[in-house]
């Protein structure tokens, strides 16, 4: 019999260790290497991406954000562009990312990203992209 209950921290640790552990046996090491660049408006920060290799030579980027009033004069896409270049140089295959629907799912699209899957929520609905390179 087996019961259902509260994990310390310590098997919460136990558990992630075993998932990756199990996971390993499956997945190839993922390629090394990081990709966190800016835009700058002389010492003003505009405008930001983040984004780390995963397995199957894949970046995933994790967060993109330009300035509200810097949006729409291409420096997302001069992000996603050095990105990019600079995810080949890493040795990617691929880029992934997500988004939800009030934030760059147009943008996305209209650089090359292509939707593999979405859901809806009562209050909002997140969309997956990928684009091969």
């Amino acid at each position: 019999m087996y019961r259902i209950s509260d994990l310390t921290e310590d098997q919460v640790d136990d558990i992630e260790k075993r998932l990756e552990a199990y996971d390993g046996s499956f997945l190839p090491k993922p390629l090394q290497g990081q990709i966190q660049i800016g835009a700058f408006d002389g010492d003003q920060l505009i405008g930001g991406l983040d984004a780390s290799m995963a397995s199957f030579r894949i970046l995933y980027i994790s967060s993109l954000f330009v300035v509200e009033e810097y949006r729409r004069k291409g420096i997302g896409k001069s992000l996603m562009e050095e990105a990019e270049r600079r995810a080949k140089e890493l040795g990617a295959d691929m880029i992934r990312l997500d988004t939800f629907d009030w934030q760059g799912r147009d943008f996305y699209e209209s650089i090359g990203f292509r939707r593999v899957g979405q859901y809806h929520a009562k209050d909002f609905s997140e969309y997956f992209y990928v684009k091969d390179i």
